[in-house]
């Protein structure tokens, strides 16, 4: 069975990522952006951390008044940390395959591209990959492969996340497996959640239509209203975690940052629940990609910005920068809304274990933060942030409007900050090196004095104990 359904025609998409409302927002954001009163309104609304209006965000986005700027980012500083705390949660990219039929110009994946090594990994690759990353003590992945029916149909999808699931090494697993695979239908959906995926995940790359046809020439990936429309079908297959995104560089970002809220929006609207993720990345140059064939690339001040005014706009959402971010720029937006980050990752078919032929030349982007896991622990210990390896709200059943219900209550801390310290103790124990150790169990001895109750303190203190015991059946 192929993992793309095709001749299917839809423009539900159209109407809730609506061309004609994005451009007349936009308008009204430049005609608005000098109205004091107005931007007043919409910073009390933001510290209310309910959410504000796209239309709102756009206003935002477009400020140009340095005092009214700082307050967006205290206010943006202020609501994640009233959700999520100052913990940060890590993962790692796996990538299965670079085989792709499609023709992205800003891939190096794309079908044309004769230079690139192409790689699909045997399930027995998978499971060295997994080993190596069980090592360095990641226990979330995000799964990525090109879009290719016939070399990594959705049966190869889900064999591997089988595989991945049934490896236990020394006193590593993977408990939570995260998957950004193209656009398929509702059947293929359900098989996912069948499978106990975490959250599906998939970037509109950008909301603009006419540039993303431009920039989608050939392929499946080509029907922008297929792609736009994958998170409803994903919701109808039982999914209710689903990670949105778009590529910033790619188009206007103005543009994309209104129809990612537009997008959580409909979401919102129609299931009740809006995205658990959204996911930030900016365009890199590639094998045979140089971004600067692209003019309409962020600088970091700028990306500052759109980063706290989606979190503004989207207080409960999880945000993430992965490693094609530098070390400047990752430290800059955590400051403003980043709950996520991977570390030690590779974005090559192969590129985690020893051996695999030619994995550095199947990169997808080159890597800005080339630092260790362990090294990007110890620099969050160091800024005061909690290096969290939890998945217990995926295995507790805390998803979708469950999770909703608790993080736009400012309620989902009381299981996330003792799961928070607990895993960082497992990380600590199995994994990290001296000089991260002594630091991570300072900052626990610290913080696991002021958790919300007598109760979570008791448990936390409790599994605390147990790990350093070498017994692992805990979940909060």
């Amino acid at each position: 069975m192929s993992n793309i359904e095709y001749n299917v025609k839809s423009e539900h998409a159209a109407e809730f990522i609506h061309d004609g409302e994005i451009r007349a927002t936009l308008e009204y954001a430049r005609e608005h952006r000098n109205d004091r009163a107005l931007i007043e309104e919409i910073l009390v609304k933001a510290e209310e951390g309910k959410g504000i209006t796209h239309r709102e965000a756009a206003v935002l986005i477009e400020v140009q008044d340095k005092e009214i700027e700082d307050r967006i980012y205290a206010i943006a500083r202020k609501l994640k940390d009233r959700i999520y705390g100052n913990r940060i949660v890590m993962f790692a990219p796996l990538y299965l395959s670079n085989h792709c039929v499609n023709g992205c110009v800003y891939c190096p994946y794309h079908a044309k591209n004769k230079t690139i090594p192409r790689r699909k990994l045997t399930q027995e690759e998978i499971r060295r990959e997994v080993i190596a990353l069980q090592d360095m003590g990641h226990k979330r992945l995000a799964l990525e492969t090109g879009e290719h029916p016939k070399l990594s149909p959705i049966e190869y999808v889900l064999e591997s996340i089988d595989t991945i699931y049934s490896i236990h090494h020394k006193n590593g697993a993977i408990r939570r497996v995260n998957v950004n695979i193209a656009a398929t239908t509702v059947e293929n959906y359900t098989r996912l959640k069948d499978a106990g995926i975490g959250t599906y995940i998939l970037f509109e790359e950008t909301y603009d239509r006419e540039a993303y046809e431009r920039l989608h020439p050939t392929g499946p990936k080509s029907d922008w209203a297929y792609h736009t429309e994958a998170m409803d079908r994903a919701m109808l297959g039982g999914i209710d975690d689903v990670g949105v995104g778009a590529l910033f560089g790619l188009s206007n970002y103005r543009y994309d940052v209104v129809g990612i809220l537009m997008h959580a929006e409909h979401l919102e609207a129609r299931f009740g629940v809006g995205p658990h993720t959204i996911s930030v990345p900016r365009i890199r140059p590639a094998d045979d990609i140089d971004p600067k064939d692209f003019p309409d690339a962020v600088t970091d001040e700028v990306f500052r910005r759109i980063v706290a005014v989606l979190r503004i706009a989207a207080p409960y959402t999880g945000m993430i920068v992965s490693t094609r971010e530098s070390k400047s720029c990752r430290e800059l937006v955590l400051d403003v809304g980043v709950s996520q980050l991977s570390g030690g990752s590779k974005t090559s078919v192969g590129g985690y274990a020893e051996g695999i032929v030619d994995a550095e030349e199947s990169a997808q982007f080159d890597i800005s933060d080339e630092r260790t896991l362990d090294e990007i622990v110890g620099w969050l210990l160091e800024l005061g942030y909690i290096p969290s390896f939890c998945t217990a709200c995926y295995r507790e059943g805390r998803t979708g409007d469950r999770f909703m219900s608790l993080a736009k209550r400012g309620l989902i801390g009381n299981c996330c900050a003792p799961n928070a310290l607990m895993t960082l103790a497992e990380y600590l124990e199995d994994y990290a090196s001296p000089k991260v150790k002594v630091e991570g169990f300072k900052m626990i001895d610290r913080l696991k004095q002021v958790i919300p109750s007598d109760k979570v303190r008791r448990i936390t203190e409790d599994n605390l104990k147990a790990i350093l015991e070498g017994k692992r059946d805990f979940r909060f």
